[in-house]
């Protein structure tokens, strides 16, 4: 599951940078909906690095 969440997390990342990147090529500031495609995108990136914590613990746990 580990590496299934971390293959998500990289896709989120690339989209998240993508919306980055195309904000920072106009010359205003983003509109509303862009900041919060961006924003969602951050929440969603930190909890599935919270679930990839977890899942590490819970491995780490098993193997002792």
């Amino acid at each position: 599951m580990t590496s299934k969440l971390e293959t998500l997390r990289s896709r989120l990342l690339a989209v998240q940078r993508e919306l980055l990147a195309a904000a920072a090529e106009v010359n205003a500031v983003p509109s509303d909906k862009a900041l919060q495609k961006i924003a969602n995108l951050e929440i969603a990136i930190g909890a599935i690095e919270s679930m990839i914590d977890d899942e590490t613990k819970v491995q780490q746990v098993s193997t002792i």
